[in-house]
């Protein structure tokens, strides 16, 4: 068990998400920066779809009720094991009544814990992943609180001989302060204006204090819609389309000054005119994007964002190669 001191800012159990229940309006929630989360599990060996924790700027103090080997990934939160700093992105042995607490992330949002054996709690529709705004999956459908008590599987064989792996510094995130988002332009994106498009691609715009696991909402340029009358069954506003399928990273305009991409807990489906989708390979760092973070958005060809989706999975690959 993990017994929960203090429960951190948001503190979820988090897994790779659920699949396969999209067209229900069930979002695949799960991590919300899958490369830090797959390579703490790589570390310790265990499957890449085991449960661990996601920590949001500043992570829980937690109490170890048995021995385990841990790794941490993610935004640097400055990890301590009774006061003692231990490194992040490696394999690091926990003994029972030990207590981890974190400091503030100095960079990038989210965090993980992963743990030998994972989380245990119980799967929902194939999954552990906490959907916060449904309540249901992880702990009891909620972020953790004081005195939870989470279970924890059995430590694999052969893991605390594992003890002081790392991952080398090829295969780390850059937690910048500034990002450049690549796109593939489309779906209802004929109903942005030329000087709109250009005006989205060419202006800076800042992470709102208003992001979450849902969307991330960005401030600080202007978009133009095409002067047409909104279609029958949409609503009054320029903004307003008939309802469309959201896809996870789709990049809403609800109005002409701020744009809303959708992350992994986002709403399925809704009115707003859609001008294109991040790749999948940049949500990571859109959810690692800081509140008032400088970021850009750079159109790129579909083939290009299929080239970058292969260039994703071979880093892990090779990541799991070299940690052999």
């Amino acid at each position: 068990m993990l017994r929960i001191i203090e429960p951190g800012i948001e503190t979820t159990v988090q897994d790779l998400g659920r699949y396969g229940d999209y067209h229900y309006g069930v979002p695949p929630s799960g991590v919300a920066d899958k490369y830090s989360f797959i390579a703490g599990n790589v570390l310790l060996g265990n499957p890449i779809e085991f449960a661990g924790l996601e920590m949001t700027l500043l992570g829980p103090k937690i109490q170890f009720e048995k021995d385990t080997v841990i790794s941490i990934t993610g935004a640097p939160m400055e990890p301590r094991i009774n006061n003692q700093l231990i490194p992040m992105w490696e394999n690091v042995r926990v003994t029972e009544g030990d207590i981890l607490h974190f400091s503030p992330a100095r960079q990038g949002v989210k965090a993980y814990l992963c743990i030998s054996g994972g989380i245990q709690v119980p799967e929902v529709l194939g999954s552990r992943s906490t959907y916060l705004y449904s309540q249901f999956g992880g702990f009891n459908g909620r972020k953790l609180i004081e005195e939870d008590r989470v279970p924890i599987g059995e430590p694999l064989p052969g893991v605390f001989k594992q003890v002081g792996k790392s991952i080398d510094s090829p295969f780390l995130p850059d937690f910048t302060k500034s990002n450049e988002f690549r796109v593939v332009m489309g779906l209802s994106g004929a109903l942005i204006s030329d000087e709109g498009v250009k005006s989205f691609l060419n202006s800076e715009w800042k992470v709102s204090t208003e992001s979450n696991r849902v969307a991330y909402r960005f401030k600080g340029g202007s978009i133009r819609f095409q002067n047409i009358k909104a279609p029958f069954g949409a609503g009054d506003s320029s903004s307003n389309v008939v309802d469309i399928i959201y896809p996870i990273g789709g990049i809403l305009v609800p109005n002409e000054e701020e744009v809303i991409v959708l992350l992994h807990d986002g709403t399925t489906g809704g009115g707003f005119v859609t001008i294109g989708t991040v790749i999948s390979s940049d949500l990571d760092r859109i959810a690692q994007s800081r509140p008032l973070a400088a970021s850009r958005f750079l159109a790129v060809t579909m083939d290009q964002a299929i080239e970058a989706r292969m260039e994703r999975q071979k880093k892990i690959y090779d990541l799991v190669e070299t940690l052999r």
